[in-house]
């Protein structure tokens, strides 16, 4: 397997074709590119086999990348149109995987006292929690709101307990329906740092991209779908002094 050094499956697939010299497409791997707008194009990728799998070194499933170009001139239309298309994305897994009245249980991996890993838990403060009103209060809540429940649960290095066994018992106890894990990615690019969205349907391995493996967090180990949401804050040091040589 390639030492991708990269989450972006999007990434992957270009590394491997350009390593292998693929005209065409990868064996077990589909791709679609949708241009939204000037500033924001989509790719879908989709592995569909083992060989796609062991090709790009992810899961069989859908990995969804949302460019967004120049992000730090876009204006307040650019950015609700980035916004609207995550929206549409993940609501598309989301609902291909459960009801719509359905409990979330929100994840935000990370470790909040350093920057570049802090996405999970600073995104975890943003999220509209809805499961303890509707236990309590349900009539201030419109009809169908969906229970949705939020935690940060910390790294290894300071808590000494793996995320995954955090989640196996908060799973154990409120039974969620599904999981969303927001966490930091790592790219082979500078351009997507902070200016790429990869939505996935196969869960995640938190720290894999830079080397750091720790448990899977997935439908196999938690028993209910896992969608991982990311955006790398990381960039492979050693791809952009190579890019950089060729240009």
């Amino acid at each position: 397997m390639y030492n991708f050094r990269t989450d972006l499956a999007v990434e992957r697939r270009e590394i491997f074709k350009k390593a292998n010299k693929i005209e065409n497409e990868i064996e077990g791997v589909e791709a679609e590119e949708v241009i939204d707008s000037e500033e924001i194009t989509t790719t879908r990728v989709k592995i569909t086999t083992e060989e796609g799998e062991k090709a790009l070194g992810k899961p069989i499933g859908n990995y969804i990348t949302i460019d967004i170009k120049k992000i730090k001139n876009i204006d307040e239309d650019g950015i609700q149109n980035a916004a609207d298309i995550l929206s549409r994305e993940l609501k598309s897994l989301i609902d291909e995987q459960i009801g719509k009245a359905e409990d979330i249980l929100v994840v935000g991996l990370g470790n909040e006292y350093v920057t570049p890993d802090s996405l999970g838990p600073k995104a975890i403060t943003e999220i509209d929690v809805t499961r303890h009103i509707l236990n309590y209060m349900p009539e201030y809540l419109e009809e169908g709101t969906r229970p949705v429940s939020a935690i940060s649960p910390g790294v290894l290095g300071t808590t000494g307990i793996e995320t995954l066994e955090i989640l196996k018992g908060i799973v154990d106890n409120i039974k969620p329906k599904l999981i969303i894990v927001i966490d930091a990615l790592a790219s082979r690019s500078i351009e997507r740092i902070s200016s790429t969205i990869q939505i996935a349907d196969t869960g995640i391995v938190p720290g894999a991209g830079v080397g750091n493996t720790r448990k899977e967090l997935s439908k196999k180990t938690l028993g209910i779908p896992v969608v991982a949401l990311g955006i790398p804050t990381v960039v492979d040091i050693f791809s952009c002094n190579a890019k950089n040589k060729k240009d």
